[in-house]
């Protein structure tokens, strides 16, 4: 199968990034006299909610904390609040890009393979993060960047999936998708999509039943992943090899996998 593209969540999948926004949230929160903390375990289930002001209008709204009237009167600010706080965290080198995917991304820009970036995390966030992890010019290195509320419906919709494969000019069929997530992995599927997911901290007890592969991660020369789920790769990291033979695959590896 003819591979055209490569498709790329950002929170979770290129880094782990989740504990910065954990804590932006927290500065954010505090910064605005709110005195909410969101713990670990609270933000694990926030993240079942995707986009960041939605989990912040979904936790105001079902957990009415002190203080939710005031902050839903300056909701915008405190989102903007909490954009530019993880911007910094970013940029201050915290975060590192996930094994294999910074060798996957070179190894696809040197033989023509376009990438794209499709999340729900706000541009901003997208951009700090490639700028301090990746490279100055990374942002560059994407085709097409489907990010914050470019379309109406955030994952597990598949709008930013096909928003991307409308303007990458690609068929599902010749592109692979990389999650961390259930509503990742279930939005790149309604898009038609071939799935690798690389579960993440905060996702690893998701149901990744319908992906074609299920890895711990992309891996490195003499640091192979550990294969989960699916077709054997042809040694311990992902190769564009290994993705020509995946993509167009419509079938998920184990109906049965978590």
């Amino acid at each position: 199968m003819l591979l055209k593209a490569l498709i790329f969540d950002v929170d979770g999948t290129l880094a782990e990034t989740e504990e910065l926004h954990r804590q932006a949230f927290n500065e954010s929160f505090a910064a605005f006299g709110l005195g909410w903390s969101w713990d670990p375990n609270l933000y694990r289930q926030l993240l079942q909610v995707t986009g960041g002001k939605e989990r912040m209008r979904h936790f105001i709204e079902t957990a009415q904390p002190p203080g939710a009237e005031r902050a839903l009167g300056h909701f915008a600010e405190l989102h903007a609040e909490k954009t530019r706080r993880y911007g910094e965290l970013a940029r201050g080198g915290m975060l590192k890009p996930r094994p294999g995917v910074l060798r996957l991304i070179k190894e696809a820009r040197a033989a023509g393979i376009k990438l794209a970036i499709a999340t729900t995390t706000d541009p901003a966030n997208v951009e700090a993060l490639l700028q301090a992890s990746f490279a100055p010019e990374a942002v560059s290195w994407f085709s097409v960047v489907g990010a914050g509320d470019v379309v109406p419906e955030k994952k597990p919709a598949p709008d930013v999936y096909l928003y991307v494969l409308q303007r990458l000019g690609c068929a599902p069929s010749e592109a692979i998708a990389f999650e961390d997530s259930e509503n990742g992995i279930l939005a790149a599927r309604g898009a038609g999509l071939t799935v690798i997911a690389t579960p993440s901290f905060y996702t690893d007890a998701d149901d990744f039943s319908q992906a074609q592969m299920v890895l711990s991660d992309l891996g490195e020369e003499g640091r192979p992943c550990r294969q989960l789920v699916g077709k054997k790769l042809s040694g311990g990291t992902v190769t564009l090899m290994d993705l020509r033979d995946l993509a167009g695959r419509s079938e998920p590896a184990d109906t049965g996998t978590k």
